[in-house]
């Protein structure tokens, strides 16, 4: 059994989507920030303003090194976990990359009011999420599969998904 990880930009909808997910396909579900909080008993916010980005892309790291020899997963990742080349070796050694796209101002609509992002705690958030958008959109690039997530509602994620998995890999769902 293989694993089944969501990329893209935050507000993309991955965590609810491979929440959902997990749950039809009968999979654990795993969400690389809650699992570092978890770890690191700090929030991201926290580890952000205390330790640094360095440190929790390291923390990002490290816990996907852990994940890559189990299986049956569904994986929400944070959306600069691709970033680091040696993450998308690991998650793609027993998983496979479904990334998760929305343009910059559905996404900043879903994420304006949440204080847990803190690349977007400082000045305009739209421009912030705007630059960044355009830095990272190609290192989703390295996902097999692409799903629109702007104009639909999760149910319509999940079965496109879904129906990809079944074409592609003749899964029994």
């Amino acid at each position: 059994m293989f694993n089944i990880v969501m990329i893209g930009f935050m507000g993309t909808g991955k965590t609810v989507v491979g929440r959902r997910l997990a749950a039809l396909l009968k999979k654990r579900f795993i969400d690389t920030d809650t699992e570092i909080e978890r770890i690191t008993e700090k929030t991201i916010v926290q580890i952000f303003a205390q330790d640094g980005a360095v440190r929790f892309r390291s923390e990002e790291s490290l816990l996907v090194k852990k994940l890559e020899d189990q299986d049956n997963l569904v994986i929400s990742t944070g959306g600069g976990i691709v970033l680091n080349p040696e993450n998308v070796v690991s998650l793609k050694k027993n998983g496979i990359l479904i990334a998760l796209n929305a343009p910059p101002e559905v996404i900043y609509q879903r994420v304006r009011h949440k204080r847990s992002r803190p690349l977007l705690n400082k000045g305009d958030a739209l421009i912030k999420i705007k630059e960044l958008f355009a830095e990272r959109e190609y290192a989703y690039d390295v996902a097999e599969y692409r799903v629109e997530t702007g104009d639909k509602q999760v149910d319509e994620v999940v079965q496109e998904i879904i129906l990809y998995l079944k074409n592609k890999y003749n899964m029994r769902i």
